[in-house]
């Protein structure tokens, strides 16, 4: 034990650690009034630094980060990251990992589910599931691998839920609406034409660049997504390995496209809209207001373009293909949109019957 006494008559202690990158740590504190408060202090402190499941949840979270961090797209884990420090660590922060209990997480969830937002609305069932998914993978890691004894959400009923209420998506009336209210800022049409007619994300819209564009064949590759990161323009991978794939698009968006980089030229490999997500929002608004059409989300366009391609009668294979996802999401996920096809089947299977 490193505690010792000042000439003044407080109490010093302070001890060397090895931290997760493998370097030697000092730490030190004065002031101690006594010497049980500095032995105290230096107990906590080398649990916490261990990263011991004796240590805080905060102390834990820094553990957590050296073991996640590496593993995840950058952005995935600074979206984790802001969801531990605004709705996680102001709870559970200061309270010792091995001594939260299940009570804890039912209070700091009717807490988190009472909570209101700027505009006096709570927190979607989506984000609530996934807040709460956050935190039992937390404990999860702590069980696993550094010996926590339980995970006190396993024994609570998960808040939220993993299925939104309602999917907004526009008619393609309503989606023309919209169109021609923005055709006075061409870079703005276009990229919107994109997202409808061709069901991008919007990372990936922004990542594209001329040679993405096969204008011969008709065709965009979609092969990487574009980030906005702490202030930097980051492009990444795209989603999932899936969503490399080429989409075809129609006759009439590749002329607009040619038409408009006839006019505005960019160099072959540098971002046709290099803009953000924040000037994509701003736009969608302004086009809503001038449109009278109601306001969606921008990932929206999204699902309209595959309520645009069920109403066409294309099948939910060919529609994940298209998408960059399986065929089982887009049926789990678009099902209430497609035919009533059991139906089909039973009105079939009663006329054999009755032949």
């Amino acid at each position: 034990m490193s505690v010792r006494q000042e000439e003044n008559g407080t109490w010093t202690s302070q001890f060397w650690f090895r931290d997760y990158n493998g370097e030697r740590r000092h730490k030190v504190r004065r002031g101690f009034e006594t010497e049980e408060e500095a032995a105290e202090w230096e107990k906590s402190s080398k649990l916490d630094a261990e990263g011991s499941v004796n240590s805080t949840f905060a102390a834990f979270i820094e553990v957590y980060k050296k073991d996640m961090e590496p593993r995840l797209r950058e952005n995935t884990w600074i979206q984790k990251e802001y969801m531990i420090r605004d709705k996680l660590l102001p709870t559970f922060g200061e309270m010792r990992m091995d001594e939260i209990e299940s009570v804890d997480v039912i209070r700091w969830q009717n807490k988190l589910m009472a909570m209101r937002n700027s505009h006096g609305e709570p927190f979607s069932p989506t984000y609530l599931r996934t807040i709460n998914n956050q935190l039992t993978a937390i404990f999860n890691h702590a069980v696993r691998f550094y010996g926590l004894r339980k995970n006190p959400c396993s024994r609570t009923t998960k808040m939220g839920s993993n299925k939104a209420s309602d999917m907004l998506f526009w008619t393609k009336d309503e989606y023309l609406k919209f169109a021609d209210a923005i055709t006075d800022k061409p870079d703005s049409f276009c990229s919107f034409e994109i997202l409808y007619w061709c069901g991008l994300r919007v990372g990936e819209l922004l990542a594209l660049t001329p040679d993405d564009i096969d204008f011969r064949r008709a065709v965009v590759s979609i092969n990487k997504s574009y980030q906005r990161l702490k202030g930097r323009d980051v492009i990444t991978d795209p989603k999932t390995p899936k969503s490399v794939r080429t989409v075809a698009m129609p006759g009439f968006l590749v002329d607009e496209l040619s038409d408009w980089l006839q006019g505005h030229p960019v160099a072959h490999d540098e971002r046709m809209f290099p803009f953000t997500k924040e000037r994509m929002h701003h736009e969608m608004t302004r086009g809503c207001k001038a449109s009278g059409v109601k306001r969606i989300r921008i990932h929206d366009l999204r699902h309209s373009h595959v309520s645009l391609l069920i109403d066409m009668g294309h099948s939910a294979v060919a529609i994940a293909d298209r998408l960059g996802h399986e065929s089982t999401d887009i049926t789990f996920r678009y099902a209430h949109l497609f035919p009533d096809k059991q139906g089909e089947i039973a009105r079939a299977l009663d006329k054999e019957g009755r032949d």
